[in-house]
């Protein structure tokens, strides 16, 4: 144990999905209480069985990335030449005792999370340290507003999205977004049980299947800044137009950013209130983007009041669904092989860089559970293991969504048709092209739907069915059909 830790007031920053410097209030409360109480600040990140079942392959990737830009950023702010950010690989209680029995830990400040395992986790972690004269506090550094502060007229949660994103509406505006700190008292401290970055294990096995993900996201801080800045200058005017076009880059791809806290959504929120201010007859395009945000807050909303959003599906009729268990359906879909090419584009997109487009997650998500009646919870799993924004609230609340069993759901009988939402949202057929290849010299008439194209156009385009490129795994009528008798026999069963 370091002498100057003996005598020293701590303040401990407990970082979790917040992983910036700005808009950070448990870092702000942190660094307030030392610089009162002449003591220093002790960031730590925490592996425990509660955060580590959340996490994928793809947002393992995300993690170890930012926790070491995080180290650096505090290193800079602090003035030192040493790691700043302590790890540990431990059950979160085990390490905070062990912290309080070594060092003279004055308080303990955090950003709160809102799903069952971490509120149980943090109620007791809190208990302790006031039991034990420890200054603890959490505060909001994830949402724009808290779920308890949004209720119906009955004073009930809300159920569908657009009631509740007008009640946010009515609330006050999000606070400005604070700052960075100018300089964070850090003290060199090597801690008991503390481990590396690379002891975290976090990086793709059993090989690295990541590689082309750096190639489209650049995580940390700065990265999230860099997004936020370019998608605002060069995006934001064609967004309300175009954001359902997958052959366009326009959508942010802020969510692994916010899945993180690398950028607050108040961050993002007042960057684009000042975009609609400074550009008069813009509010259109800017409001479309800012209910993004608000369905991200609804899918929080969500999960703070539901039972298990990962498991049980919201609408309990549909533990009843007679899902079919087909493995080799599942994989061809995962292995982007469904022979329908806008589906397929995605998968395959999904697999190479961690994304997908927004649209397109509804395409691929509709067929798996729809056409191919596949349980929404197979897709679920292999979101959250692929996806880099894969997070608890978000990725549950969109496959309950797609899956017609959750809040604010389509109505199952809703079925996306992938050629029409091919030509539709990639009409030139540049998205399939792009990561389709063996369908890159179909002519656009035909990408969406090679099946239908004659044998010639089939051979000009170097396309030879089942062998360069697949039958689509169920004709799309039949599986429709299919779909809705499941629905039917599912309402005969739940009455």
């Amino acid at each position: 144990m370091s002498a100057v830790s003996a005598v020293v007031p701590i303040a401990i920053i407990w970082f979790r999905n917040d992983l910036r410097l700005a808009d950070n209030p448990a870092l702000n409360a942190a660094v307030k209480w030392a610089e009162k109480n002449n003591g220093i600040v002790l960031p730590v990140f925490i592996l425990d069985p509660v955060i580590d079942p959340q996490l994928g392959g793809a947002t393992r990737w995300w993690l170890e990335k930012s926790l070491a830009r995080l180290d650096a950023a505090l290193s800079k702010t602090a003035g030192i030449n040493e790691k700043a950010l302590h790890l540990f690989k431990s059950d979160a209680p085990t390490v905070f005792d062990q912290l309080q029995a070594n060092y003279r830990i004055g308080a303990v400040f955090w950003n709160r999370l809102y799903d069952k395992a971490s509120i149980a986790r943090d109620t007791d972690i809190k208990s302790s340290l006031r039991d034990a004269d420890i200054e603890c506090d959490s505060f909001n550094g994830q949402l724009l507003y808290e779920p308890w502060e949004i209720k119906t007229g009955a004073g009930t949660d809300f159920k569908v999205f657009t009631p509740f994103w007008r009640a946010c509406q009515k609330l006050p505006p999000p606070v400005a977004p604070n700052k960075a700190p100018k300089s964070i008292p850090l003290c060199d401290l090597k801690l008991a049980r503390e481990i590396d970055l690379a002891a975290l294990d976090l990086s793709p096995k059993p090989f690295d299947w990541a590689t082309g993900f750096g190639k489209r996201f650049v995580p940390g801080e700065q990265g999230a800044l860099d997004q936020l800045h370019s998608f605002i200058d060069d995006r934001l005017d064609d967004y309300a137009d175009l954001r359902d076009r997958p052959d366009h880059l326009v959508t942010s791809e802020l969510s692994p950013h916010l899945r993180f806290g690398e950028i607050s959504p108040r961050q993002v929120w007042h960057a684009a209130n000042h975009y609609a201010d400074a550009h008069p007859g813009k509010g259109k395009t800017a409001s479309k983007f800012m209910a993004e945000l608000g369905w991200r807050e609804f899918s929080h909303h969500v999960l703070f009041h539901a039972k298990d959003l990962k498991s049980v599906p919201l609408q309990g009729k549909f533990t009843k669904f007679p899902w079919i268990d087909d493995p080799s359906t599942l994989q061809h879909w995962q292995r982007g092989q469904t022979g329908f090419p806008i589906v397929d584009a995605g998968m395959r997109e999904l697999w190479h860089t961690g994304y997908m487009h927004n649209r397109v997650r509804m395409i691929v998500g509709s067929i798996l559970v729809k056409h191919l009646l596949t349980d929404w919870r197979h897709g679920l799993a292999w979101f959250d293991d692929t996806l880099v924004d894969a997070c608890p609230a978000n990725n549950a609340f969109s496959w309950q969504w797609i899956g017609g069993c959750g809040a604010d759901a389509a109505p199952y009988f809703r079925i996306f048709n992938p050629v029409l939402q091919g030509e539709k949202f990639d009409p030139d057929g540049s998205y399939v092209r792009q990561w389709v290849p063996e369908l890159a010299d179909m002519p656009a008439r035909y990408i969406h739907k090679p099946w239908d194209a004659p044998a010639l156009i089939l051979k000009a385009a170097g396309v030879d069915p089942d062998r360069t490129y697949p039958h689509p795994l169920i004709d799309l009528k039949q599986g429709r059909e299919r779909a809705l008798n499941a629905y039917q026999e599912m309402k005969r069963v739940t009455g």
